[in-house]
């Protein structure tokens, strides 16, 4: 298993920032894809950005150029900064481990929430 626990979440006024982290532990591997995904109301999960054990990103269209994902593989730990936040980027933001060992696994955070007023 892979225990996630993030922080950072809370409320701020469009055009803002805030940086989200999310630390693993437990069965880590050193193959692996961590990245944040985000609900709003009444809406599907979707991805937000994802970045793997290379550092390689990926980013939805909505996001590109306001945020950035980075990691630091010492401490097993990914960050997404958010600048220029919009109202529509409220939602709760789930941290993501995807483990590749002998098995794909994925592991979810437990969410926070993003509110972003107007």
């Amino acid at each position: 298993q892979v225990q996630l626990v993030e922080s950072g979440g809370g409320l701020v006024q469009a055009g803002g920032s805030l940086r989200l982290s999310c630390a693993a532990s437990g069965s880590v591997s050193s193959i692996n894809v961590m990245g944040w995904y985000r609900q709003a109301p009444g809406k599907q999960r979707e991805l937000v950005a994802t970045i793997n054990s290379g550092g390689s990103t990926v980013y939805a269209d909505s996001v590109k150029g306001r945020f950035t994902i980075s990691r630091d593989n010492a401490k097993n730990t990914v960050y997404l900064q958010m600048n220029g936040l919009k109202p529509e980027d409220t939602a709760v933001y789930y941290c993501n481990y995807r483990r590749f060992a002998l098995t794909i696994n994925d592991y979810w955070g437990q969410g926070t929430q993003v509110t972003v007023s107007s």
